[in-house]
């Protein structure tokens, strides 16, 4: 009998493309409050860390205060974005991710799950505006865990799904899921589309590097004979 396998995927930059409209809230966010407007280099190499933790990043001069206000813009002017256009329904999934949830999912002895940075609230609408929130029996949000590259997502994962870490892998496109993923003792696969660069990827010393979904079965069938 397999054993009980877990595979954890990040959302943002690893299954759907959302820089675009997480680059825009943050500008407003910035500009509400008149602050300096961010690069979008400077928000996308945060994407990832929990919401203050972003703020704190793009710009580490300013005070607690000001990066509460900061996050608390950035969720009003979030919510002003779905109004106006769908925010999470506005970014695509990347190519192939689909079809490689629909093929994990039939797997009997494969359960999936996400740990993002995102709120509960935010992957909710990622999950609605996709329809793919069925796929996924355990869902980690920054509102109850620690930022990553902290492991709490990780052994709550675990927790929920009865999975061992030898039996588990986190999928992810930034330096902070990898490292997220080895603290907890999971099998690590770095994707290059998304928003670290790949000399950052590869400076995390991921288990697996992929460049696209068609490689993803054939990277967990090695990881599942190493663990085997």
């Amino acid at each position: 009998m397999s054993p009980l396998r877990l595979v954890v995927f990040d959302m943002d930059g690893t299954l759907i493309d959302s820089q675009d409209v997480i680059i825009e809230a943050m500008r407003r966010a910035f500009a509400k409050l008149g602050f300096p407007e961010p690069t979008a280099e400077r928000v996308r190499q945060s994407i990832g860390l929990s919401l203050d933790n972003v703020v704190a990043t793009i710009a580490p001069e300013l005070s607690p205060i000001e990066i509460t206000a900061g996050v608390e813009a950035y969720r009003n002017s979030f919510i002003e974005m779905r109004a106006e256009s769908g925010a999470e329904a506005a970014a695509p999934m990347y190519p192939g991710a689909m079809a490689a949830l629909e093929r994990l999912h039939r797997q009997d002895s494969t359960l999936l799950g996400v740990a993002t940075g995102k709120a509960r609230r935010g992957l909710d609408h990622a999950y609605a505006s996709h329809g793919i929130g069925h796929f996924f029996v355990t869902h980690q949000t920054a509102d109850f865990h620690p930022s990553k590259p902290n492991p709490s997502m990780l052994l709550q994962a675990l927790s929920d799904t009865g999975a061992e870490a030898a039996h588990a892998v986190m999928i992810g496109d930034t330096e902070f899921d990898i490292a997220m993923g080895k603290a907890a003792g999971f099998a690590t696969v770095g994707v290059s589309w998304g928003y670290h660069p790949l000399d950052r990827i590869k400076a995390a010393a991921p288990d697996y590097i992929i460049d696209g979904y068609a490689e993803l079965d054939a990277t967990l069938e090695n990881i599942w004979q190493v663990g085997s």
